[in-house]
């Protein structure tokens, strides 16, 4: 028997009004889609939007504070992401509960919902309790600095080396995190059969975290191994290696000294991988060796798994500390890549100062009847050359353009100076190459 649209009209009218009652958005708690969802029908890549957070404590000036929020919206920008809005809090020490006070707790929902934020960034490490209660008072991702530095490593991770050291550092930093994760499964099912000890499903990923930890941790022990073998190859040269903050310019000085095409990029952490390359200086053959750059608030994690990376510093005999001169905050980099070596052990090797980017350096000139107090922004490159100069040794600091190739025949002839030294040390019978 046919039906007619009349007949089943009023039963049609009646579903879709019962399946717009089901899904009518102001009936229900929306539920926040991140843009890929809202652009789901778009090949077109839609950057996320954050807010950064920091805490300005005792001992800390607002200066040093908004330098390292700018900084944290660089990493930001590498990872994909955009910058909304910064905020910054002073207060004597960070809450242990949320890390920032009720009031500025506020003021960041509000700018949260004004701005259709999808994340928050915080400039330090969070606890877990901290990471916890943030999260349940902004209904949205939380960041930290160290998980976002994780996120630019993945990214940029490319040999099987640089993923393994990857995932150990995320393993790590996600084992005392997991308490939040699994909310949903804390009490397990009762009935026939299912009496016994047991286990909850977090006492399950914890276990399961454990043991994968476990086997990198294995696994980099056997690459250890690779790399010392390959180090005892290269025991017939000297060695240097490229040292310095991230992005100052280590790859580009790379290729201009070894000729080759190591990935330079104006971007955090463009290089994960070790990259050796033999140079030739006037007949006298060396290593040279780019490394991952430094960066301040460094995971301690993130150091321990890239041991195997960081030792090529360690074994080196010559490092050339390359420093952004450019950058209005190069002294505190300087600080955090001394830190670091220090750290590892690689403190007490021979050091050139090595200041790119001088075609970037600015200053503002100050005029003939300005009798204000001079700042670091009015020195001039003059002033600050004979500035370093005065602290350091004359002939172990250089000052150069990488980019534009100024003053690299005079980072060439201290370069060769300083190998034939500690070549003619170690083969004394050996200086037919010079």
């Amino acid at each position: 028997m046919k039906t007619s649209w009349k007949t089943d009209r009023g039963k049609w009218k009646k579903n879709i009004g019962t399946w717009e009652s089901e899904n009518n958005p102001s009936t229900e708690k929306k539920i926040r889609q991140t843009p890929q969802q809202r652009n789901a029908f778009s090949t077109e890549f839609v950057p996320e939007k954050a807010i950064l957070v920091s805490v300005c404590s005792q001992g800390t000036t607002i200066e040093r504070a908004e330098e390292c929020l700018n900084e944290l919206e660089f990493l930001l920008e590498t990872a994909g992401g955009i910058t909304a809005k910064k905020v910054i809090q002073k207060l004597d020490r960070p809450d242990t509960r949320t890390y920032i006070g009720s009031g500025k707790l506020e003021e960041v929902k509000e700018y949260k919902q004004a701005l259709d934020i999808d994340f928050i960034v915080f400039d330090d490490e969070l606890s877990p309790a901290q990471l916890r209660n943030l999260e349940r008072e902004f209904e949205c991702r939380i960041l930290d600095r160290t998980t976002l530095i994780l996120d630019i490593f993945a990214k940029r991770a490319r040999t099987s080396i640089a993923k393994t050291q990857v995932e150990l550092a995320q393993l790590q930093y996600m084992l005392p995190r997991l308490t939040r994760m699994w909310t949903h499964l804390e009490r397990q099912r009762g009935g026939i059969g299912m009496r016994g000890p047991g286990e909850t499903q977090i006492e399950t990923d914890r276990r399961l975290i454990t043991e994968k930890i476990a086997l990198l941790k294995e696994r980099l022990k056997d690459i250890d191994k690779q790399k010392i073998q390959q180090r005892k190859n290269r025991e017939s040269l000297v060695r240097v290696a490229l040292v310095g903050y991230t992005n100052v310019g280590k790859s580009t000085l790379m290729n201009l000294l070894s000729k080759s095409d190591v990935f330079a990029e104006n971007k955090l952490f463009a290089t994960l991988d070790t990259t050796v390359r033999k140079v030739v200086i006037e007949n006298l053959p060396f290593l040279l060796t780019d490394t991952v750059g430094f960066i301040r608030k460094l995971p301690h994690g993130l150091v321990e798994s890239f041991k195997s990376t960081l030792d090529e510093v360690c074994e080196a005999d010559i490092l050339l500390h390359v420093v952004d001169i450019s950058h209005p905050d190069y002294e505190n980099q300087i600080d955090a890549v001394n830190k670091t070596l220090h750290e590892i052990g690689a403190s007490d090797k021979p050091i050139i100062m090595v200041f790119n980017k001088i075609d970037a350096y600015t200053y503002i000139e100050k005029e003939a009847d300005d009798l204000t107090p001079m700042t670091r922004a009015n020195w001039s490159l003059q002033m600050l050359q004979e500035s370093w100069m005065s602290r350091i040794e004359v002939s172990q600091a250089i000052f150069i353009s990488a980019a534009n190739r100024q003053n690299i025949e005079q980072l060439r002839s201290r370069l060769y100076d300083e190998v034939r030294r500690i070549h003619a040390i170690r083969y004394p019978y050996n200086n037919f190459l010079y």
